[in-house]
């Protein structure tokens, strides 16, 4: 057997036999465990619509700012810009308060 052949085998037998498990699963947690991680996944996903706050008020003051440029220089485009300042907090709103709400959770 030449050796590039006996090389390429041993790498592809090396993770295989590394990464088997031995013993079989455990599921005594059962629905604890269950319940935990529901009420984790919750507590980061209000987390996360935070930190979503946070950074949309940070755009929404950037964006008012560049809209009062400019109307202050006299650029076209003004009313594109409010309308997509607009639209951007109400796409905030609704994902914050309507998604979830279609999916059953209250925030």
């Amino acid at each position: 057997m030449p050796k590039a052949i006996r090389i390429l085998c041993l790498l592809c037998l090396i993770p295989c036999t590394a990464l088997a498990k031995s013993g079989s699963v455990n599921y005594s947690w059962g629905a604890d465990a269950l319940a935990s991680m529901h009420d984790f996944v919750v507590t980061m996903m209000l987390y996360v619509l935070y930190v979503c706050y946070a950074v949309a008020s940070v755009f929404a003051v950037i964006a008012a700012l560049q809209i009062y440029i400019k109307m202050n220089t006299g650029e076209e485009g003004i009313a594109k810009s409010i309308v997509s300042l607009l639209g951007a907090c109400l796409f905030i709103i609704g994902a914050s308060i309507v998604f979830p709400a279609f999916f059953g959770y209250r925030i």
